[in-house]
């Protein structure tokens, strides 16, 4: 057993393997910690914190024995690269929070629209405004991250030429929200 452990098999190819899973973990842990910040989730926050320090200092205590090991190198990197697409993914399946829908659109109304967001319980506010070449309508609502992709899909099939932008918020109160759906509504504090 001694010779596995000095083997260029293990410190070649196992060690940096480790390390790869480590670093993935970690930066995927960490991506998760700030969007936790970013949501104001102070106790979740800290607890990731603590395991992503953790491992990454398991990983580097490896790197430090073995410093001579290019591959562990390669790994480390590797590893951060594909920790930061991970927890970009989870984040984006989580879709956690809430988020601001600004359509603007050259129609002449937008009334189809907004009846649409109405009808499926959804708060609106619109108004007209003067854009840079006409007058505009804008509409505003805020909904769940879970429910983007249905309220984005009616503004391409009502006004398939609106400007529209999307924002996170951090935090809601009051208003007028649709029923609970997928992961549920939060609602403010």
């Amino acid at each position: 057993m001694e010779n596995f452990w000095n083997s260029d098999w293990f410190t070649y190819g196992i060690v940096p393997l480790l390390i790869f899973i480590s670093r993935i973990t970690d930066v995927t842990i960490g991506t998760m910690r700030i969007v936790m910040v970013s949501k104001g989730k102070k106790s979740i926050a800290p607890i990731l914190g603590f395991f992503e320090i953790l491992i990454w200092l398991m990983a580097m205590g490896k790197i430090m024995q073995n410093i001579d090991n290019w591959v562990n190198y390669v790994a480390y990197a590797g590893g951060f690269a594909t920790g930061n697409y991970i927890g970009l993914l989870i984040e984006e399946k989580l879709a956690m929070g809430v988020a601001q829908v600004r359509i603007i659109t050259r129609k002449k109304e937008a009334t189809e629209l907004i009846t649409r967001l109405k009808e499926e319980g959804y708060g609106v506010t619109f108004h007209d405004a003067q854009g840079a070449t006409k007058k505009v309508h804008i509409v505003y609502t805020v909904v769940n991250r879970t429910n983007l992709p249905e309220v984005v899909g009616w503004i391409k099939e009502y006004n398939p030429q609106a400007f529209y932008s999307i924002e996170d918020i951090r935090d809601v109160s009051k208003g007028v929200f649709p029923p609970l759906r997928n992961k549920g509504w939060r609602k403010g504090k």
